[in-house]
């Protein structure tokens, strides 16, 4: 779903393991990859510079306090923090939404006994649809796209 060229976001980012596949699959885009924990951050960046990945930027962010109003992403992907409760992964879905351009798509990680099915019926309510590419595991990946 990524292409060439498209702005990504990845909400959560940890070390980076997805915004760093991400910017390789769109050398001419650009992605943002942000994280509320400062160490997560630091390891990041340091995995874009091993990595030799330029269009990526990695930010200190409590959810999306470093995007700013008008930013705007073709995708936005995340494996949110369950651990932090339900509204928080909510509060992120409903940014995740304002957030993307019209077209765009949100990409899910969530483990079904972590609030797979509540994730589903929030995001049905934002974006009208959700669809469940896979499910492995006891993991689903959940994809919603902007209308």
């Amino acid at each position: 779903d990524i292409q060439d060229g498209m702005n990504v976001l990845d909400v959560g980012c940890g070390y980076g393991p997805i915004g760093l596949t991400a910017a390789t699959l769109t050398p001419a885009g650009r992605v943002k990859m942000i994280d509320i924990n400062e160490r997560a951050v630091l390891l990041a960046r340091k995995n874009l510079e091993m990595n030799h990945i330029t269009n990526g930027e990695v930010v200190v962010s409590d959810l999306f306090s470093s995007v700013g109003e008008d930013e705007r992403f073709d995708v936005i992907v995340t494996n949110p923090p369950i651990r932090a409760g339900k509204k928080i992964v909510h509060d992120i879905f409903v940014q995740a939404y304002q957030h993307l351009e019209k077209g765009g798509s949100l990409w899910v990680v969530i483990q079904k006994k972590q609030g797979a099915p509540s994730a589903m019926e929030k995001l049905e309510e934002l974006f009208g649809r959700v669809e469940v590419p896979m499910k492995k595991k006891g993991y689903y990946i959940l994809h919603a796209e902007k209308q």
